[in-house]
């Protein structure tokens, strides 16, 4: 499967580490989809979504910002969205663990670049469907990948929309739905009241009738 895992900075862009798996008979142009990697991670600031996905054909990029760090992960648009967030949470404790305190003093690019052997290793394990994981002790916010924002990396790269005006339209589409809703339960409510108003009128015209002329 063809993939790639990069963390890097999110206030400068700046690489930390990468992984590079590559399909040759997949025929995908991986050096494409690294520029894109690399051109996200420059866009990102502090008002980007924390978790998102971006669909670039069949393939998708997922990532999660922790730290001020961003974990980024391509993979075919077929992988699991639950597991890919999963493999960037478990990789977001690990990288943390080693190298949390130096990130913000690092200069060059691909400074722990040997934790390449962590992604490798971790990669594999949530890749190969034979290999068993407990998704039980998975982050809570991992459990309902639906609120995950879903973008298209084309219009973030090319058309220059920034991540976080992307997260503001969905939120107040979120709200516009909301409010739908909420109105139409409304419509619901007094409409089944109204139903229930014309049938009393009903009977108890009904029973005035029976009881004035058939008594």
């Amino acid at each position: 499967m063809t993939s790639l895992t990069m963390i890097a900075r999110v206030t400068d862009g700046l690489p930390l580490a990468a992984s590079v798996q590559e399909d040759e008979k997949s025929g995908r142009d991986l050096q494409h989809y690294q520029s894109q990697a690399k051109q996200l991670c420059r866009k990102l600031d502090a008002q980007s979504p924390e978790r998102c996905t971006l669909e670039a054909g069949d393939m998708s990029f997922h990532y999660l910002i922790a730290q001020d760090v961003c974990y980024l992960f391509l993979c075919e648009a077929s992988f699991a969205k639950r597991s890919a967030f999963a493999y960037l949470e478990d990789l977001r404790g690990e990288f943390n663990g080693r190298y949390g305190r130096r990130v913000a003093a690092v200069t060059r690019p691909y400074s722990f670049i040997e934790f390449d052997t962590y992604i490798q290793k971790t990669k594999k394990s949530f890749v190969d469907r034979r290999a068993p994981r407990n998704f039980g002790s998975i982050n809570t916010e991992l459990q309902d990948v639906q609120r995950i924002m879903v973008a298209n990396i084309e219009e973030v790269l090319q058309r220059g929309e920034s991540l976080s005006a992307l997260d503001t339209k969905a939120s107040n589409l979120t709200s516009l739905s909301k409010k739908y809703r909420s109105d139409a339960k409304y419509l619901n409510t007094r409409s089944t009241y109204a139903k229930v108003a014309a049938v009393s009128v009903f009977l108890i015209t009904l029973i005035i009738y029976v009881r004035f002329w058939w008594l």
